[in-house]
């Protein structure tokens, strides 16, 4: 094999590839990215069995062939050098001369054969999104999945189509993301669950422009995400999603309307008082024109008073201030609608469109309130 082509061009497609390529693994040849250029153009692929990331990279093939190099040898020496032209060339025992002006590295590479191409998927049916949509979506719903893997349903995202909609769902058993997108089309309805970790991936190699789509298809075990010159394809979670419209009652007793930003800067203030791993809530006391919060910790006490508009009844309750960072980071609304019916049931975060909902449980604060 032997072809050229430009650093910066061949380092997009490693970071890309990259994403897909394991921290841990029994089979060596997963921890290599395959350099395919059997055809009329270049590609490199990653696949960890779970996730599998595949770009086409513009480039000269002399010689035609395939080879599968280590991923994190092969992406240091790219990352390293000189901003030119690359020529990677192979011989039949795999040894591998990647050169760029006058830099040569000789390193030896393993055969394609044995690598695990991306599966076949039948492509039915495109679902079309805008890569700006897209990334906005995981970044509005993504901080609440669960972190471990004691129930494998809540790693992942609950996407659902109901004709021309699209729900994507998060939880993690103490707060919900929902984020609601009106699609272009009606499509058949569809439930599965994405996980956590390639919708994090796709995040960081969609570019996200406005007017840029990506494709998305499902089968019963995959989902294929397609923009550009990249194609993905993950593994879903297998499981009956969580039935999660029982908890989405529209009764209240208090709503307030907040400023954003007051608020999300009162709490992240209030949170200098907090070591990590303690439990020490956030405590809100609603009364008429003004929301009280207040926190007390080992390191310390402070209190704030914020400008509200409220409806219905005063209230006392408290939160874990990570819960209510974190959610509104990410609501783009100048003014917020918060709704409680009491100390024990959740607080709902949500606008008036039904564009996005964030379900958070309150925490009991006895402890807390002297």
């Amino acid at each position: 094999m032997k072809l050229i082509c430009s650093k910066s061009n061949l380092l997009r497609g490693v970071n890309i590839v990259s994403k897909a390529v394991p921290t841990r693994t029994t089979m060596a040849i997963l921890e290599c990215i395959l350099i395919d250029a059997s055809t009329n153009e270049i590609k490199l692929m990653a696949n960890d069995m779970e996730l599998g990331i595949e770009t086409r990279v513009e480039g000269e093939i002399a010689e035609r062939g395939v080879i599968a190099l280590d991923a994190k040898i092969f992406s240091e020496i790219v990352r390293k050098l000189p901003d030119s032209d690359v020529m990677i060339e192979t011989d039949a025992s795999f040894k591998t001369v990647i050169s760029c002006e006058k830099a040569k590295f000789n390193i030896v590479g393993k055969s394609g054969d044995d690598f695990s191409y991306l599966p076949y998927i039948e492509k039915n049916d495109a679902i079309v999104i805008s890569q700006f949509t897209l990334k906005e979506v995981i970044r509005q719903t993504i901080f609440s999945i669960a972190d471990n893997d004691n129930n494998k349903l809540m790693t992942g995202e609950l996407f659902e189509i109901i004709e021309n909609e699209l729900k994507v769902v998060s939880l993690d058993g103490h707060r919900i993301s929902i984020r609601n997108i009106e699609l272009k089309n009606n499509y058949e309805n569809k439930k599965v669950v994405v996980p956590g970790k390639t919708l994090q991936e796709i995040s960081k190699i969609v570019p996200g422009g406005v007017d840029d789509d990506v494709l998305i298809y499902l089968t019963d075990n995959h989902i294929v995400f397609e923009f550009d010159t990249t194609t993905v394809v993950s593994r879903l979670i297998e499981g009956e999603y969580f039935r999660i419209d029982q908890m989405l009652s529209s009764a209240y007793e208090t709503k307030v309307i907040v400023n954003k930003k007051e608020l999300l800067d009162c709490i992240d203030r209030a949170t200098l008082l907090v070591k990590e791993g303690d439990k020490k809530p956030i405590i809100m006391n609603i009364t008429d024109g003004s929301m009280e919060l207040k926190i007390n910790s080992f390191i310390g006490s402070m209190n704030e008073d914020i400008d509200i508009e409220k409806e219905g009844k005063d209230i006392l309750i408290g939160f874990n201030p990570k819960f209510f960072i974190d959610a509104l980071r990410v609501i783009d609304e100048e003014n917020v609608s918060l709704y409680m019916v009491n100390p024990k049931a959740p607080c709902f975060i949500k606008d008036d469109e039904g564009k996005f909902i964030y379900l958070i449980l309150p925490v009991n604060f006895n402890n807390a309130a002297n």
